[in-house]
């Protein structure tokens, strides 16, 4: 699924995997998750809007699962919402500078999201499929 949100057909990104590993709760390779260190998010679709709305930014988040427009994310927004460890965590994994991974999840979140809300509403934790 979210290799089509992202426009690649062929093999998976690493940012892909480090995408699922947040929206599906999974536990990355490192043992880092959303769960972890500085911020204390729980993980999966959830935690992150969770994350949204707790440093102010729900309206953003809630745009992306709803039926309307999808609003727009920073990466410095993004930043405030993940914090320093979990942004590090994350760009490592993918192989990325923390900077241009942020530029990149602020670019696919918002449609990973969407994608995965196509009721207008956060899926069962048992039936979400990335």
């Amino acid at each position: 699924m979210l290799g089509s949100l992202m426009g690649g057909a062929g093999g998976a990104s690493p940012l892909q995997g480090v995408l699922m590993n947040m929206l599906g709760g999974g536990n990355p390779q490192a043992g880092t998750g959303m769960a972890g260190q500085g911020g204390g998010m729980a993980g999966g679709l959830g935690g992150l809007i969770s994350g949204f709305e707790q440093a102010g930014l729900g309206h953003i988040a809630q745009s992306w699962v709803g039926n309307g427009p999808n609003q727009a994310v920073s990466p410095q927004q993004l930043q405030s919402v993940l914090g320093d460890n979990q942004v590090q965590n994350m760009a490592s994994q993918s192989g990325m500078a923390p900077q241009d991974f942020l530029s990149q999840l602020s670019q696919h979140l918002p449609r990973a999201v969407d994608g995965m809300t196509p009721n207008g509403q956060l899926p069962d934790e048992g039936t979400m499929s990335v």
